[in-house]
């Protein structure tokens, strides 16, 4: 394997972390800055909206620089606000340092996707890409697990250290073995968002803004809504977490060769539907650890197995424009993971932890409702068979 898509993948491995691990630490927070969990959930909510609103913004402004320049400033920008969300003193402080650290993520994670597809043919393309955002389905295995774990050894703070840790030895990574490269052909921010204005793309973007929201208004706060099965034990957390991530790189994997062969459609309806099943008995599962895992592997599982094949999907609907919609894709990933953390607080606010689960199915349910609405239009783009007889694929697998 070429070392150098692995710098790349341990980029995406160290933002991704970044963005799961503050889950696990909450209660840590709220201890330290004497706030609610809803407030410190807020910390996820910044770091997400920035990366989200950020990225396409941040692609237009360094379209210009070299490829290895906007890499290496990426994770130096990540870096200098993890270190800042480790020593500064007040939570609104922190706050400001979480926007900094999704700045950074903005910055880094388009220019790795076109690295990667530059530093190899084309035909090992699609491969190299993998491996560069198996970085950010590894974190969910491995770095929100691990992270979790330290600061349950120390307090939150030594948390944010190791993710700087591992965004540095990236950095340095990116410095030392990767080529300069010229910029890609300039877009303006307008042209980068302008798939948007095809009804197909935008439905298909909504279906990932409701889902992700559902899934992640229950992960911000994991710590609280799984609290009667981990009984507060940072260990019994990060060995959860660690399931869900586990599972989410298997459905991650699955959905790929299931997509293949049955299409996306089929895939993204049966994976909602039981995403949607299990986030609405999620209250009356998850009282004991064994309930828990089970709920977590599924959830796992089912919600990361609809990534695949929704870019499936947007590919298909535009495939001259397949960079530009990916990365509206991963825009509206976080900015659904955004409004989870507020949508989230509310719930807390409001009610009580139990809520969060059935709420999550409620989004959840409505991405199922924009898809099929996605597909519907899809079909009635769906050219004629040609008159030889040959004919395209059924629409409904797309």
């Amino acid at each position: 394997m070429d070392i150098r898509l692995l710098v790349l993948a341990l980029g995406t491995f160290s933002i991704g972390t970044d963005s799961f691990v503050v889950a696990g630490i909450l209660p840590d927070v709220v201890r330290s800055f004497d706030i609610e969990v809803a407030t410190a959930g807020q910390l996820i909510t910044v770091y997400a909206l920035t990366y989200a609103l950020m990225t396409p913004v941040m692609a237009t402004v360094t379209a210009h620089w070299q490829r290895r320049t906007v890499l290496a400033a990426g994770l130096a920008v990540f870096v200098v606000g993890n270190v800042l969300s480790a020593v500064l003193p007040t939570y609104d402080l922190v706050l400001a340092s979480r926007a900094l650290a999704g700045l950074g993520g903005a910055i880094f994670t388009p220019a790795a996707s076109a690295m990667a597809a530059a530093l190899v043919s084309p035909e090992r393309r699609g491969r190299a890409l993998a491996i560069v955002m198996a970085g950010l389905s590894g974190a969910t295995a491995l770095g929100a697990p691990i992270g979790t774990l330290v600061g349950s050894f120390g307090d939150w703070r030594l948390t944010m250290w190791f993710v700087a840790t591992l965004g540095l030895l990236a950095m340095i990574g990116v410095r030392t073995l990767l080529p300069q490269m010229m910029p890609p052909p300039l877009l303006r921010l307008r042209e980068r968002l302008a798939p948007v204005a095809d009804p197909r793309v935008a439905m298909t973007l909504l279906t990932t803004l409701f889902v992700l929201s559902g899934l992640y208004t229950v992960y911000t706060y994991i710590s609280i809504a799984f609290e009667r099965a981990t009984g507060g034990d940072g260990s019994r957390l990060a060995a959860l977490i660690s399931m869900w991530g586990v599972a989410a790189i298997a459905g991650n994997l699955a959905a790929g060769s299931l997509t293949d062969k049955f299409g996306s459609r089929r895939i993204i309806n049966i994976s909602l539907v039981i995403a949607v099943l299990d986030f609405a008995f999620m209250p009356m599962v998850n009282g004991t650890f064994a309930g828990a895992s089970v709920v977590l592997v599924i959830w796992g599982f089912a919600g990361w197995g609809i990534l695949v094949p929704q870019q499936h999907r947007l590919i298909g609907i535009a495939p001259t424009k397949a960079p530009l919609v990916i990365a509206l894709n991963a825009a509206a990933i976080y900015i659904g993971v955004s409004l989870s953390g507020a949508l989230g607080a509310i719930i807390l606010h409001v009610f009580d932890p139990s809520f969060l689960g059935p709420v999550g199915a409620v989004l959840i349910l409505a991405g199922l409702v924009t898809a099929e609405l996605a597909n519907r239009l899809i079909i009635g783009r769906t050219p004629a068979p040609v008159a030889s007889g040959a004919a395209p694929e059924s629409p409904r697998r797309s």
